[in-house]
């Protein structure tokens, strides 16, 4: 606890607080409210939504990929994107690279439909807030501090869902966790932009093979600085507009014996610089090169750079590479996840390794769960996976259903004042199947 924080007011209490408003927190905070709990959603962006809306415009992990598209989320998650087919601001594509098929939205009504869901479902939301401390009584946190316009405020909880990313209220907690690029590499960083007055029916005469091709032949010319070889573009909702996934940034460095990655400033700050310089030469390259690209201009960035992992706690339960790619099951399972592992290392290309054709992992509710916790609960990016797991669970729908699994449990701990290790998970599966939820292969 920081000495400057130790006499902060506290501003409002609450049944359940959800740290982060990505598609982890939004859910888990719908989540929440539905099932009967006071809750509170805090957010450090100015919008709902996180990487959802700030960053991408594609939800994997809907479905299966390979011979047969199976839907395996659905829940809350449907609940989202009914809403954006009332706007007509989403379509269904196949992946470039075989992740199965995305669902592509536009982000700026997705900002609408996270924030009308949660007002709709009583929520209190509160934007521009970015938590600086965690008080604790006894070994339970009781209080985050968040800094304001206004000042330090303090917010009380009987349980909190940590849906942050990068694990922030465990890491002022003292809730253990793996600092990504410490054991395994991290994943890469991101900056996307999207491009306008595109020719797409030209472009779609480019291959995804001639399409690499290119990249790499410019590359190599030496006349163009494109660090990854085999990114991708896709169309989006908004006719003549295309979205990126082609800049590629280190995640973290050694210095010494301690490792420094995006949780740090420094680190993110010059990140996000090189990110748009990337991004530039890349759409130098897409204009000179691509065909349907001539006249193309750049139409935004996201707004925060692409970050794929940073912290992950360590859980009741850590699920590894192999639980993923021989479609384990678990008795304890609250989704699936049929996602490749996806890995973006540092290099040209981007690994990756498949799951049985048409068939999912489960996720089970002990990755969750922080090991020794009582009252938090994660979900998001920071859940407990090693490296690779990791790398396929990641993905926004899976995200989702783990947020709606949070805010289900978490409810029910702070109506029962029980830890999550302690609920009837028969008690869990039932609320989560009752709200939609697919939590079995069909």
């Amino acid at each position: 606890m920081n000495i400057y924080t130790k006499n902060i007011p506290i501003r409002a209490t609450y049944d359940v607080i959800v740290l982060g408003s990505g598609s982890a927190g939004a859910v888990a905070a719908l989540a929440a409210a539905r099932n009967g709990a006071r809750t509170l959603l805090l957010e450090r962006l100015p919008f709902v939504g996180g990487t959802s809306t700030a960053v991408l415009d594609t939800f994997y992990g809907f479905y299966t990929p390979g011979t047969k598209s199976i839907k395996v989320v659905g829940g809350i998650a449907d609940d989202v994107m009914t809403r954006l087919k009332g706007y007509a601001a989403l379509l269904e594509r196949p992946n470039t690279h075989g992740a199965g098929t995305g669902v592509t939205y536009h982000p700026e009504y997705l900002k609408v439909v996270w924030e009308s869901l949660l007002a709709e479902a009583g929520v209190d939301i509160l934007l521009n807030a970015w938590v600086q401390d965690v008080l604790t009584e006894g070994d339970r946190p009781d209080t985050l501090v968040t800094a304001t316009k206004m000042g330090l405020a303090g917010f009380r909880a009987k349980f909190f869902v940590d849906a942050s990313g990068d694990a922030d209220l465990c890491h002022f907690a003292g809730i253990p966790y793996e600092l990504a690029g410490d054991i395994d590499p991290a994943q890469t960083l991101t900056t996307t932009f999207k491009l306008c007055n595109v020719d797409v029916v030209r472009r779609k005469t480019v291959g995804k093979a001639e399409f690499h091709a290119l990249m790499a032949e410019a590359a190599e010319s030496g006349q163009y600085q494109l660090p990854r070889k085999e990114g991708s573009d896709h169309i989006t909702p908004v006719d003549h507009m295309t979205a990126t996934i082609m800049t590629r940034l280190p995640s973290f460095r050694r210095d010494g014996d301690r490792v420094v990655n995006a949780t740090d400033p420094d680190l993110l700050s010059s990140a996000e610089i090189e990110g748009r310089r990337q991004a530039i030469e890349y759409i130098r390259f897409l204009r000179d090169k691509v065909p349907g690209y001539e006249k193309a201009q750049l139409s935004t960035f996201g707004a925060q750079i692409g970050v794929r992992e940073t912290r992950r706690v360590y859980g009741e339960y850590r699920i590894n590479r192999e639980d993923v790619l021989t479609a384990r099951k678990f008795d304890d399972q609250i989704a699936l996840c049929g996602a490749p592992i996806e890995d973006h290392h540092g290099g040209a290309d981007t690994a990756w390794a498949y799951l049985p054709d048409g068939d999912c992992c489960g996720i089970p509710l002990g990755t969750l769960i922080p090991k020794d916790s009582r009252n938090v609960i994660v979900a998001g990016r920071c859940f407990s996976a090693t490296h690779d797991a990791h790398a396929s669970i990641r993905s926004m729908a899976q995200c989702m259903a783990q947020g709606q699994a949070a805010g289900t449990v978490a409810t029910m701990a702070s109506k029962s004042g029980r830890p999550a290790q302690e609920l009837p998970f028969a008690a869990v599966r039932d609320q989560l199947l009752d709200d939609g939820a697919i939590l079995q292969m069909p």
